[in-house]
């Protein structure tokens, strides 16, 4: 019996215990950013560019290598019994002819096998190698950098979603205090007219109706933006639909106002960017390639072993060593050797191709070395313009508040008319949400001056 209430008293507890269907994430802007980088596949993908221009330069490596060829086959021929005269004889002493019957199917088919191998190795390409594989050590930096540049992406995309759901839901909470308010005006609005007290009029009651629809308006607007925003977050770093996500922010807030000055950070970006690495590696790969396809005209001097092996059981061998027996026969030795081939007509043009590519590299360069620093300053005063900017809302969006306050206070003394209440709120909604909006920019650009000058990097 003492067991049975034991189990029954157990069972009561865990159905009284809270059930968790859906996991909570709690992030904030620095976690978001690293959960979306650990999560991303695009950066995957730029990874595995990087494993592909690895594998090039291990083929660029291995054309220096050992070269193995080898040829083996069956097939049919004639048979043939006897020597090398006429009748099958080995020796003659007079009037000897030689044998013509190398097609005739006298003495049956024979199998014939056949074995060529050879294993060489280049000794000198006069460049084109040692080019080539420079070319696709600097490709390797290339698509290095790369990944850099997808994970800097990603990040400003973070911060977007992260400050958009900010500023989408603080929007809501003040539109909601706003819409109560103005319901609180409207209910002792309507109280007044049912009883025919006080100075309201029908007008106040329209006016309020009318207001608290233009505020449940805006309020569908900041919820759905909340939403997709959030959507949005959830994605970057890697969530379920069903997960549920918490920002630990309570609030949106300006980040600090960076002190550096402008050529400060101009000197940062010259320093840090992925674009004057892949600029330099570039350039580097496409003058190795330019002195490839130079060497290409020249000679590629090889040593190594080949040999030959052949085989007809039904065919007598021909041992004369003045005559090849391609039939019956084996030979192997070590060599050295020069291969030479080019075109007269279209190296020059694929030497000018590559020419060309490395002078439309260099004019590229030039207009980065002078675009990165106007991303800077670009970020940086625009950054300078949005935090006054924030500061003169702030001051508004204070002072429309307290308007709005002294208002809805003056009006439930019967000092004032709805129609205050209306003029202030729409002050103050506009005000607030302005400020709002620029703190958001204000964030993003901040981030962006970041991403520019390369500190993220």
């Amino acid at each position: 019996m003492r067991l049975f209430k034991k189990i029954i008293l157990s069972l009561c507890l865990m159905l009284s215990m809270p059930v968790n269907w859906a996991s909570v994430t709690s992030v904030n802007l620095d976690q978001a950013i690293e959960k979306a980088l650990a999560a991303d596949p695009r950066i995957e993908e730029k990874r595995a560019f990087v494993r592909k221009a690895e594998a090039l330069l291990q083929e660029a490596e291995g054309k220096g290598g050992l070269r193995y060829s080898i040829d083996a086959y069956l097939a049919l021929t004639t048979g043939v019994d006897g020597g090398f005269y006429e009748g099958g004889q080995d020796n003659c002493s007079q009037n000897c002819e030689p044998r013509d019957d190398a097609y005739d199917f006298d003495d049956g088919l024979s199998l014939w096998t056949t074995f060529n191998f050879s294993i060489i190795k280049p000794l000198t390409t006069f460049g084109q190698l040692e080019n080539y594989q420079k070319a696709a050590q600097q490709n390797i930096k290339i698509k290095q950098e790369d990944i850099t540049l997808q994970k800097e992406m990603i990040k400003l995309q973070v911060v977007q979603a992260y400050y958009g759901y900010l500023t989408a839901r603080d929007s809501r909470y003040f539109l909601e205090d706003t819409h109560k308010r103005l319901s609180s005006a409207l209910e002792l609005v309507t109280e007044w007219l049912e009883q025919g007290s006080g100075s309201a009029k029908l007008a106040d009651q329209y006016a309020l109706q009318a207001g608290l629809g233009l505020v449940e308006r805006y309020q569908a607007d900041a919820s759905g933006i909340e939403n997709i925003a959030l959507e949005g977050l959830k994605l970057l770093i890697g969530l379920e639909n069903s997960d549920q996500l918490e920002l630990k922010d309570s609030r949106l807030r300006p980040v600090a106002l960076p002190d550096q000055s402008l050529e400060e950070w101009v000197q940062i970006a010259l320093e840090n960017r992925a674009e004057f690495k892949q600029v330099e590696a570039g350039l580097s790969a496409r003058r190795a390639l330019v002195e490839a396809k130079r060497a290409s005209q020249k000679p590629v001097i090889f040593a190594g072993v080949a040999g030959t092996a052949s085989y007809a059981p039904d065919r007598d061998r021909l041992e004369n060593p003045h005559i090849y027996d391609p039939f019956n026969q084996a030979a192997l030795s070590p060599l050295i050797g020069l291969r030479w081939q080019w075109e007269a007509d279209a190296q020059p043009a694929q030497v000018a191709q590559q020419q060309a590519e490395l002078d439309a590299l260099v004019h590229k360069a030039s207009f980065v070395r002078k675009g990165i620093p106007f991303q800077v300053a670009e970020q940086y005063h625009l950054v300078q313009s949005k935090h006054a900017a924030m500061m003169a809302m702030k001051q508004s969006a204070q002072s429309a508040r307290r308007w709005m306050i002294a208002s809805y206070t003056d009006f439930e003394a019967g000092l004032e008319e709805a129609e205050k209440i209306l003029t202030a709120m729409q002050v103050y909604v506009v005000a607030y949400a302005e400020y709002l909006q620029i703190v958001n920019d204000y964030n993003n650009h901040v981030s962006k001056l970041n991403s520019v000058s390369g500190v993220y990097q």
